[in-house]
């Protein structure tokens, strides 16, 4: 028996989930060791193998998700990079785009570039947009700038040229040049990476790519070599943002294919239950101890972007919403991540505001009341003072919780500053918490021409069931989802991945004027480099073929199915479709006025999942209530709210105030909403009117 373990490493905790071959889950939640990852991971492998009496040999696959590199961004702590340009191109990192995230605000400062000025090193040569040579490579150049490099202290080289991805000689004599003569050194070439149009998104997206690799290279090979030494010598596979798995090495060569990659899980687990569950149109709301994260699930599919943000006050795909952070395009599930969750530190701005986050208290010191040493308030703080979190322990009692020290920090931090009440004070800082949440939720939907309203609300990760009513109540969702082991969901979605890879072409030829003999071949050769690159035969592989189209002059692509047929027909019905889905997007279209053209050809080669049925509900039977505590609902104050489990609820709906409590995670339901259980043991949040 070789079995699969996915392990999703947060912020705050580490996430592992099992499904064994007859279907019964096992999981466990612990806290994350920042200063070496793999240990709480290889614990909770332990114990997980303990429970099953099997030895840790029979892991045969460990299904990763991380965050350390979206935490090298968010921190600044990448590898210090160089990055070498076209002469004259030197400053594309800052002149950036147009776009600013807060129109208003003459005061606004741009991020500041991952690459200082003083390491960007530009070289004599010149392509036009055809690939032709207007200024050949100037190797005499080249020579001074690598000298130059190897003085510079980096660690990481970005090359990203004009026009490279029209014609890819001269970034490939400047790549065997940098690892012949600084072998030391991590080198991404824009057109190994991103061979598309767009000097800044692609010099941008490479910049990424160089400037996580060393950290992200660190950080896998260690973790390998720490699972080996435990004796687990299964393959890891880490999940990509695009919600693919790929190769842990493989994935070390293109790390910024991961910076989404925990999230991403999350949106896949929600694709297969909606599947199995009949929730074919969810939100996907993940609340966890760092972040909160939003996507949607649309007719049992989840959305594509590549007009990603990463590094900003929000991680979004939205092309809307841009300008506050760090370009990041390369294929990603549509998903937007703000920084608040149950770790995040509540403070007061100099006005006198209550804020929460982006800072996070993380897995040590936590938040005050885990007693880890931490004494700056939280969300989760607030939360134990309300009365939603167990004012005891958490996690079947592996986290212990001291409620006086959440009284204290909240009240001498932010209660008795503003001459406020405990318990109104607690509630603000949730409700502003459910504010900064809701924008990742709109992000996703109305900035995508979707009405919230016709989803249902899928909450998960440990604090998403806490926060879920009160958002659900005001987007108007009537109906919330929290599916079995919510608070580790992410790292069952791990386990429903398939292993696959996403490459693409610029191409920038209108439909009308490009034949399907032009396009056949750009396909072919991109289904043989997937196939090459994920290292199996072309014909195990399943490929999908999209495009990026947009009408002639736009600025932004939408990405669809490129449609199957010979001939003509294809690109007439993928224009079509192209409208149809603009106007959808942007409630209009230009039928007729402006030609649409293909941008980017686009081909997923994904090894087909072995089929797997979604978990059978494993929980613990209960028919009673368990405890009876004082909770918090803002205007209607403290009520006495029954404190049971997932397994004493029924078909029958039971009326609220309730706090559900599991062992991943809790689900706290108003009194004016009710509570049931569906066929498939998904708690069903309804309102009562």
């Amino acid at each position: 028996m070789s079995l699969r373990v996915a392990a999703d490493i947060g912020g705050t905790f580490t996430d592992l989930a099992l499904v064994t071959p007859e279907g019964h889950l096992h999981t466990r939640k612990l806290p994350s060791t920042p200063a070496n990852y793999a240990e709480a991971v290889i614990a909770g492998m332990r114990d997980l193998m303990g429970e099953l009496g099997l030895p840790l040999a029979e892991i045969g696959e460990l299904l990763h998700g991380c965050t350390v590199a979206t935490n090298a961004i968010l921190e600044h702590k990448g590898a210090p990079t160089a990055l070498i340009t076209t002469r004259g191109f030197r400053d594309v990192l800052e002149l950036r785009r147009i776009r600013t995230p807060r129109l208003y605000d003459p005061l606004y400062v741009k991020p500041p570039p991952l690459v200082p000025r003083r390491h960007r090193f530009e070289v004599t040569e010149r392509l036009d947009v055809t690939g032709a040579v207007v200024t050949p490579l100037d190797e005499e150049d080249l020579g001074r700038v690598i000298a130059q490099i190897a003085d510079s202290g980096v660690k990481a080289v970005a090359v990203s040229l004009l026009h490279s991805y029209a014609n890819p000689a001269h970034e490939r004599r400047i790549g065997e040049r940098l690892r012949a003569e600084l072998p030391h050194l991590f080198v991404t070439l824009s057109v190994d990476l991103l061979p598309q149009i767009r000097e800044y998104e692609r010099t941008s997206t490479t910049v990424i790519n160089a400037y996580v690799g060393p950290p992200v290279h660190d950080y896998l090979n260690a973790l390998i070599g720490d699972l080996e030494r435990a004796g687990i010598p299964g393959r890891v596979l880490v999940m990509q943002s695009s919600g693919g798995i790929l190769d842990a090495r493989a994935a070390a060569n293109k790390p910024a294919q991961i910076v989404e990659c925990g999230p991403a899980a999350g949106v896949i687990g929600g694709v297969h239950l909606g599947r199995s569950a009949g929730y074919p149109d969810l939100i996907t709301f993940d609340m966890g101890g760092t972040t909160a994260k939003a996507s949607i699930v649309e007719k049992g599919r989840f959305l594509h972007s590549d007009e990603y943000e990463v590094g900003s006050s929000m991680s979004k795909g939205s092309a809307l919403m841009q300008g506050g952070g760090y370009a990041l395009k390369l294929p990603a599930i549509d998903i937007s991540e703000v920084g608040a969750g149950g770790g995040s530190i509540v403070w007061l701005d100099k006005a006198g505001a209550i804020k929460v986050g982006p800072h996070s208290a993380g897995a040590a010191p936590g938040p005050a009341c885990y007693r880890g040493g931490g004494d700056e308030p939280t969300v989760t703080d607030a939360n134990v003072v309300l009365g939603y979190l167990n004012p005891a322990a958490l996690a079947g009692g592996t986290v212990p919780i001291d409620r006086d020290r959440a009284v204290a920090a909240i009240a001498a931090r932010i209660a008795e500053p503003l001459g406020r009440g405990l318990m109104e004070t607690a509630y603000g800082i949730h409700a502003i918490a459910n504010v900064s949440m809701m924008r990742a939720i709109k992000a996703v939907t109305t900035y995508r021409g979707r009405d919230p309203r016709d989803f249902t609300l899928l909450a998960f990760g440990g604090n998403g069931g806490v926060h879920a009513v009160e958002l659900a109540r005001v987007l108007r969702v009537r109906r919330v989802l929290v599916p079995p082991a919510a608070g580790v969901f992410s790292a069952l979605g791990l386990l429903f991945a398939e292993i696959e890879l996403n490459l693409s072409q610029s191409v920038l030829r209108r439909c009308d004027e490009i034949a399907m003999a032009e396009i056949e071949p750009i396909f072919d050769r991109l289904g043989d480099r997937a196939a090459s690159e994920l290292g199996y035969e072309r014909d195990a592989l399943e490929i999908r073929r999209l495009t990026d189209l947009r009408y002639a002059g736009q600025a932004f692509e939408l990405t669809l199915p490129f449609p199957l047929g010979d001939g003509a027909a294809p690109l007439a019905e993928l224009a079509r479709a192209f409208e149809s889905e603009h106007e959808r997007n942007y409630g209009h279209r230009f039928s007729g006025d402006y030609p649409v053209e293909i941008v980017n050809l686009r081909v997923i080669g994904a090894v087909p999942r072995r089929e797997a049925l979604w978990m059978e509900p494993d929980f613990p039977a209960g028919t009673g209530v368990v405890a009876r505590r004082s909770v918090y609902f803002g205007e209607t104050g403290e009520v006495s709210a029954d404190v049971l489990g997932r397994g004493a609820l029924s078909d029958t709906p039971r009326r609220g105030p309730l706090v559900i409590e599991e062992y991943e995670g809790t689900t706290v339901v108003p009194p004016d909403w009710l509570a049931r259980l569906d066929r498939h043991g998904n708690i069903v949040l309804e309102p009562s009117e």
